[in-house]
């Protein structure tokens, strides 16, 4: 049941930011839907292939596919209200990068995968149906940017959640705070314009 919400809320969330990505792009009612869908379902589709879980419930389980055409359509008809400030499309990718980062990483531990590859599964679910969405939107993926702080939270609190069920506490208990973790150090990173460690300049 913990891993159903933590699917649902991401996709919505998820959902939205790729909406409003499409209709900064001025992309009409069809394009909007289409990236919704794909930024909302691309990530766990990306990790229910990697272990095995065919066809993937984004298919397969009706709830998935109407989050997402609902959170397409919210982002549609309601946009004005969504962009009161700039950075809407960032607030919700952070909040989807938390609850995917967990969820991803809940159902690789569940699926028998050891712990590094779950909480690098964790990341990839994250991170993925974002960079399907900045792809088809045709700008470079956040995870590929230098400026930007994307990957590593979300690794990390995959990560928090594999130590967590590991210790043999439950999924519940876990994925909460690393959920939160992962959304406010995202969020923070782009109050604050922390980056990721880059390579030194040639002198």
């Amino acid at each position: 049941m913990v891993l159903i919400v933590l699917d649902l809320a991401g996709v919505a969330v998820f959902a939205v930011s790729g909406g409003l990505l499409a209709v900064r792009r001025q992309l009409d009612v069809v394009g909007v839907l289409v990236l919704a869908v794909v930024t909302g379902l691309g990530g766990g589709v990306i990790r229910d292939v990697l272990i095995g879980d065919v066809p993937p419930p984004g298919f397969a389980d009706w709830r998935y596919l109407l989050t997402a055409v609902t959170a397409g359509v919210v982002a549609f008809w309601f946009h004005p209200a969504l962009e009161r400030t700039i950075r809407m499309v960032n607030v919700f990718d952070a909040f989807g990068m938390g609850l995917f980062a967990t969820a991803g990483a809940i159902k690789a531990v569940e699926h028998g995968l050891g712990p590094v590859p779950a909480a690098l599964l964790g990341m990839v679910t994250a991170v993925g149906g974002g960079m399907i969405r900045d792809v088809l939107a045709d700008r470079v993926p956040q995870v590929l940017v230098s400026n930007e702080l994307y990957a590593i939270p979300a690794l990390t609190g995959a990560a928090l959640v594999v130590l967590g069920l590991e210790l043999g506490l439950p999924a519940v208990a876990v994925a909460v705070p690393a959920a939160l973790a992962v959304i406010v150090w995202r969020l923070l990173a782009i109050w604050r314009g922390w980056t990721a460690p880059s390579p030194r300049s040639p002198r």
